[in-house]
């Protein structure tokens, strides 16, 4: 006797298929970039890499045009990781896209996990001494329990 089985899609089941990686630019989320692009080119997972720009107050930017220097830095992240996969290619051979979204960290990260449909997400370990007492956006994305998450020192 055989028993008949839906076949209904379950994530993570066989493997990550989208991989969102958080960058930030400080060293430790590049470091998880570069495991992400690992991880996703032997799951043959597309890497989506993430980079969450913060929204001020208006008041707390104090006349700095944010929006301005946030863009700068997504420009910078793309041409870091654009060079990077140039000097792998051939070698390596990741799928991968980069995508920015606004707001604070760990819920522009749990959006873009959400809307990008990530099956693992992979952040750099806080780099803050304050987040071992309050708790870093990885702590916080660990806790949520809705994907696998890796932490990168």
């Amino acid at each position: 006797m055989t028993e008949q089985h839906s076949h209904r899609f379950e994530r993570g089941t066989d493997g990550p298929k989208v991989i969102v990686a958080g960058v930030d630019g400080s060293d430790s989320s590049l470091r998880a970039a570069a495991y992400a692009a690992g991880l996703a080119r032997r799951q043959r997972a597309l890497l989506a890499v993430v980079y969450v720009q913060p929204v001020l107050a208006a008041g707390a930017a104090l006349g700095v045009p944010v929006a301005g220097t946030t863009d700068e830095i997504a420009e910078d992240l793309v041409a870091q990781i654009r060079e990077s996969a140039e000097r792998l290619k051939g070698i390596f051979e990741v799928r991968w896209e980069f995508h920015t979204f606004r707001g604070d960290p760990y819920n522009g990260l749990v959006t873009a996990a959400d809307e990008l449909k990530a099956d693992a997400v992979v952040v750099g370990a806080s780099e803050q001494a304050g987040h071992r007492i309050v708790g870093s956006v990885a702590v916080r994305l660990v806790k949520a329990g809705r994907w696998p998450v890796t932490v990168v020192p």
